[in-house]
């Protein structure tokens, strides 16, 4: 029991107690590290996916511990790649040293520096996937996308912002690269960077390939940003300038939003692949951004795809400037607390999609069919009986992005989507309250445009929030947000209609949502029959307590035959329309491991899709909301 008390006890000061030889993990303090850790990284082996790092750290005899980062920021969780770390080495003065795993905290490591040492070796290697089922490919035969806190050490007991570390990186041979890293030189295939801190090093990823282009988005610009390309192809890289024109209106649009810059230069790392692992994370200075090939070169069929920029463009502003103060930790292996992830995330999406819909990268009617949709998920979501979406913010640690086999009725990360719809109620309280005279544009550029050309981050807490609202808008924000965040219920839709619409739901799909069906390979039937069907007869998202449910559908399913005939997506929507004349069952053959079954599904109201209709006689709001800044 005193054991345990001292367990306890340890981790809630930031340390971690050791059982076996009794040593602590010293707390992080805000002081100035002693030195400079030099690190070399070899990633020119993509045959194998391997990377090999070597770093000299600075140290003075006694007891050291280093730490591997465990809490990774963009994804809201615990999820440091301990898993893909290898070949751990440590010596000093030429000599080795052993060392051990902490036997509670095993991002731990600890070693005995020998007397007259002044500075230890490590070396070890980055196991990159090789295969789906072991995570995400991050490096194929033509890109490679490095995220720096999967193959970086760093002594415990110092903030990570006051750890210096200059990094040289090998490429495989040829290749270009694209980082917010500032270059000091680069002799053939090896890059040396500037010296900078452990926190901003690690928040400032890598992408590399064999075939580059890098776009200037803000040409002249004192603070620069690029959109740097990596693709599978050259062919892949060829955007037209129209294309490029438009993500130089999301630069406009988002400075004319937010109205400052909180960068000393931006770099969106952008891959094109139908190999390299998809990809949205946010960093202050850049962004990590993974679609398929077909991005710029088949650029009709590419609208839904085109929100992931100005979403991950945002965050500079949003969640890396403006951080919640939960998450105003020392090092990456201290807790963050999430529970303001519907400010970070929720109010990111809705300005991302305002964004995207200002630039031009989308149209207008699209946003609303995405908002259309997210409404209607949410007006049949069943896990809001008894899940808030406030205690969705603690999911990323919960179930760290795993698959989970009932989504409508447990819940995921809804704070990302439902929040948007959430600030979309606000913005469109403050266009009613105030005559249509201020908006949520207004707090953005309190909120935001604070301290212009500050980089390091200014963290805020929910009163914050409130009281930049009220500066905007007199109303009792605290009670209007805790009652939409925590409380159960109907889905936060007051918005669409105080923005001039309606949900509604018709026989056909609106174009947009039908491309990104056709996209997705899938067939969506959420509304009629209760479920999605996925590419090769896959069924996906089935409702609790749905049709489909109700007829005792599961997960790995497939569904075979639709009334007798091998099943397509349109035979499945003709015999849904014909059951409203016919008055029949429709029968779906379905597969289930090794079993098979037919189930007859009474449904006689045809098709449903989502999309909003205009109110006749109101403020048409979302029109406005949505037309570009002049």
């Amino acid at each position: 029991m005193k054991l345990f008390k001292q367990t306890a006890l340890a981790l809630l000061l930031g340390t971690a107690f050791t059982a076996h030889a009794g040593q602590l993990i010293p707390a992080p303090q805000d002081h100035a590290y002693p030195g400079t850790i030099l690190m070399k990284v070899d990633a020119s082996n993509t045959a194998q996916n391997i990377y090999r790092i070597q770093q000299t750290i600075p140290a003075k005899p006694g007891k050291m511990t280093l730490l591997f980062p465990q809490w990774v920021t963009a994804q809201h969780g615990p999820t440091g790649a301990l898993n893909q770390f290898a070949g751990f080495k440590a010596s000093a003065n030429g000599k080795p040293l052993s060392w051990r795993r902490d036997n509670v905290n095993v991002y731990a490591f600890h070693l005995e520096v020998p007397s007259g040492a002044k500075s230890i070796e490590v070396e070890y290697q980055h196991l990159a996937p090789t295969e789906a089922a072991q995570g995400r490919t991050s490096i194929t035969p033509d890109i490679l996308g490095i995220q720096w806190q999967s193959m970086t050490m760093y002594p415990a007991g110092y903030a990570t912002r006051r750890i210096p570390i200059q990094t040289t990186l090998t490429l495989p041979a040829g290749w270009q690269y694209g980082s917010a890293l500032e270059e000091a030189e680069r002799k053939g295939d090896v890059v040396t960077f500037k010296t900078t801190d452990v926190e901003t090093f690690v928040d400032s990823p890598l992408f590399a390939g064999r075939h580059f282009k890098r776009f200037d988005l803000d040409p002249g610009a004192k603070r620069s940003v690029h959109l740097n390309v990596v693709a599978d192809t050259a062919e892949a890289l060829e955007a037209k300038p129209e294309h490029i024109e438009l993500h130089r209106n999301l630069v406009k649009q988002a400075y004319k939003l937010f109205g400052s810059q909180h960068f000393k230069h931006y770099n969106f790392l952008f891959a094109l692949s139908d190999e390299f692992g998809r990809v949205g994370r946010e960093h202050h200075q850049s962004s990590e951004n993974a679609l398929k090939t077909d991005y710029f070169t088949d650029w009709a069929k590419t609208e839904s795809d085109r929100g992931l920029l100005p979403h991950e463009f945002t965050h500079s502003w949003n969640g890396k400037f403006r951080r919640p103060k939960g998450q105003d930790v020392l090092n990456f292996n201290q807790p963050l607390q999430n529970d303001l992830l519907w400010v970070y995330e929720g109010q990111t999406t809705y300005h991302g999609q305002v964004l995207a819909a200002r630039s031009g990268l989308m149209k207008a009617s699209s946003i609303k069919d995405s908002i259309a949709a997210a409404a209607a998920r949410y007006s049949i979501m069943k896990g809001r009986e008894w899940r808030s979406v406030q205690d969705t913010t603690y999911d990323p640690i919960i179930n760290a992005r795993r698959a989970i086999p009932w989504s409508n009725y447990q819940r995921s990360e809804d704070y990302y989507t439902e929040g948007s719809l959430i600030w979309l109620d606000v913005d469109t309280k403050i266009r009613e309250l105030s005559g249509d005279k201020r908006s949520l544009d207004d707090f953005a550029l309190k909120f935001y445009g604070v301290e212009d050309g500050r980089v390091d981050a200014l963290h805020y807490t929910f009163d914050d929030v409130v009281k930049t609202l009220n500066a905007v808008q007199a109303h009792d924000w605290a009670t209007y947000l805790r009652t939409r965040i925590e409380e159960l219920g109907p889905a936060p839709l007051d918005g669409i209609t105080r923005a001039g619409y309606k949900l509604v739901f018709t026989e056909k799909q609106t174009d947009y949502l039908k491309a990104a069906e056709d996209r997705n390979k899938s067939a969506d039937f959420t509304y009629s029959l209760g479920f999605n069907v996925g590419s090769e007869g896959k069924i996906e998202g089935i409702q609790w307590e749905g049709l489909g449910f109700q007829a005792g559908l599961s997960g790995n399913t497939t569904l075979l035959a639709v009334n007798g005939r091998a099943y397509k997506a349109e035979a499945l929507r003709k015999a849904i329309t014909e059951a409203k004349t016919s008055k029949k069952p429709i029968e779906l053959l379905v597969k289930r491991g090794q079993q098979y079954r037919t189930i007859a599904l009474e449904y006689y109201e045809g098709l449903k899709y989502p999309r909003l209709e205009r109110i006749e006689g109101t403020p048409d709001r979302l029109e406005a909301i949505l037309a570009p800044r002049q």
